[in-house]
């Protein structure tokens, strides 16, 4: 008989979110952020409380940070690592003595955003806590230094962390305390999010076999109806779940831009891209030796658009047409002519600002080598593509 799930959907629950954080955790939270997002503060109530709790919000709403902080809290009051003394003494439970928060992300490319993202909490917190990344990607050096040291923190994949469960590895989860799964609806309903099911189950009996408890589950989600379907595809038939719905619908510009006139013929008034080689490298994606084609129109509507924003992310169709874009678009930027662009309310800055001409982006298709996903994914947030 399965036991009911719990649905919150109160945003405002708690008049101080930060009560159950230790002072330096909520010290640096209050420096770094002016208050806790809808989605913290609905959800550290619930985590902190050890149960399983599913938060449901829109991207950019920081419920990543919701599901950490509070694990961040937890291994921040445990003693330094103490190698000697761990191999001495059988009880230690310190830093560094066995992999305690688990994040599980269905996409690679989120768990090395992720990987990067918590050195600054960490930092801040002034915690040795340690990260370790195990995905396909990850060296086998790497994989047998991660089994001689296990980090406090593992980011994994589906895959790689059912290789670690059913593997001599799994020594270093016995201790696991909490499991984070972010994207949870985007593999809720297909057979990776089946094979995900039967992996944490195998980490629970694990964990029990060793005489612990039952890791605390934390699902994270877009807005997805039901929830409830959800929350239950995340713990089981036989666990309750608290649901935190803190969606909200967020602003969009959006809008439908044909950038010539006639689109029956987009090649009667061209538009000069200077500097552009429309030679050898040209093919029906993006096919600029055909007088017919729309992109030449395209290019500069793009780049206008780059130079004022902070961050651009364009999706396009293909690998290809990833890299013919990128290659376009830095092109065109590089023969533009030096001069101060104007402010903007979205925060882009000017070629002037940053040392004269550079690349205005880096293409990123679904599967990219290690160091290129990683050269690209930390470029974005300094607005230096690679």
């Amino acid at each position: 008989m399965s036991e009911p799930t719990q649905s919150s959907t109160e945003t405002g629950a708690q008049d101080d979110p930060l009560r159950t954080f230790s002072p330096r955790v909520r010290s640096w939270f209050e420096r770094v952020f002016e208050e806790p997002t809808p989605a913290q503060a609905a959800g550290w109530p619930a985590i902190s409380s050890g149960k399983n709790a599913l938060i449901s919000a829109p991207t950019g709403s920081g419920k990543t940070l919701a599901a950490f902080l509070w694990g961040i809290d937890r291994l921040s009051r445990l003693p330094d690592p103490d190698p000697g003394r761990a191999k001495k003494d059988a009880d230690f439970t310190g830093l560094g003595t066995g992999t305690r928060l688990v994040y599980v992300s269905p996409l690679k490319a989120l768990s090395y955003d992720v990987e990067r993202n918590l050195r600054a909490p960490l930092r801040g917190v002034g915690s040795p806590i340690s990260i370790g990344l195990r995905t396909g990607d990850t060296p086998q050096a790497e994989r047998q230094a991660m089994r001689r040291t296990p980090p406090d923190i593992l980011i994994t994949t589906p895959e790689s962390l059912y290789l670690m469960v059913t593997s001599g590895v799994r020594e270093i989860l016995t201790g696991v305390e909490a499991v984070i799964v972010d994207e949870i609806h985007a593999v809720a309903q297909s057979k990776r999010g089946a094979h995900l099911a039967l992996t944490l189950e195998r980490l629970a009996a694990l964990v029990r076999e060793e005489g612990g408890e039952d890791p605390q589950r934390i699902g994270l989600s877009a807005t997805q109806r039901p929830l409830e379907r959800v929350a239950q595809f995340l713990v089981g038939p036989h666990r309750s779940c608290e649901v935190v719905d803190a969606g909200r619908r967020k602003q969009l510009d959006l809008a439908i831009v044909v950038p010539v006139e006639d689109m029956s013929d987009p090649g009667a008034n061209p538009v000069e891209t200077p500097g552009l080689d429309d030679g050898g490298d040209s093919g029906p994606d993006f096919g600029e030796i055909n007088p017919r084609s729309i992109w030449p129109a395209i290019y500069p509507e793009l780049l206008a658009l780059v130079q004022e924003h902070t961050s651009t992310i364009i999706f396009v169709n293909n690998r290809r047409g990833a890299e013919r874009l990128a290659k376009r678009l830095n092109e065109l930027a590089n023969h533009e002519p030096e001069q101060e662009l104007p402010a903007t309310e979205h925060g882009g800055h000017s070629r002037a600002e940053n040392g004269g001409a550079s690349p205005a982006g880096g293409a990123e298709e679904g599967s990219p080598s290690r160091s290129n996903r990683t050269a690209v994914g930390e470029s974005l947030p300094r607005q230096d593509p690679p």
